[in-house]
């Protein structure tokens, strides 16, 4: 079943990421405060970014791993900036997960 990883900027400027297998559902839950905690009390959000994936457990993977990440870093991800990327990542460790990362946004791209 697919499922996507997404990111969405609040009414007060801040990022949110989650995952989800219904996008459109999710950003309509958000956006009717159905979900109470981070994004209830800094509506509406606006989607900027999503990426598909084939399983929710690959997405929820991808989530946990981007919900760390600095804002510059997920702005680099959301323009597709993948050497600003690996300029911001810290360990080696994270910089193979954002080259494994940036191998998907390429090929979503095509």
């Amino acid at each position: 079943m697919k499922a996507w990883v997404y990111i969405v900027l609040c009414a007060d400027g801040l990022y949110y990421t989650g995952s989800t297998i219904n996008l459109e559902q999710r950003i309509h839950d958000h956006n009717t405060g159905r979900f109470g905690g981070f994004t209830s009390k800094r509506l509406p959000v606006i989607l900027l970014w999503s990426m598909e994936f084939v399983d929710i457990r690959d997405a929820a993977i991808v989530e946990r791993q981007i919900k760390g990440w600095s804002r510059a870093k997920k702005e680099a991800l959301m323009n597709g900036d993948t050497e600003l990327l690996h300029r911001l990542s810290r360990s080696t460790k994270t910089k193979a997960r954002i080259e494994a990362l940036s191998s998907f946004v390429s090929a979503a791209k095509k």
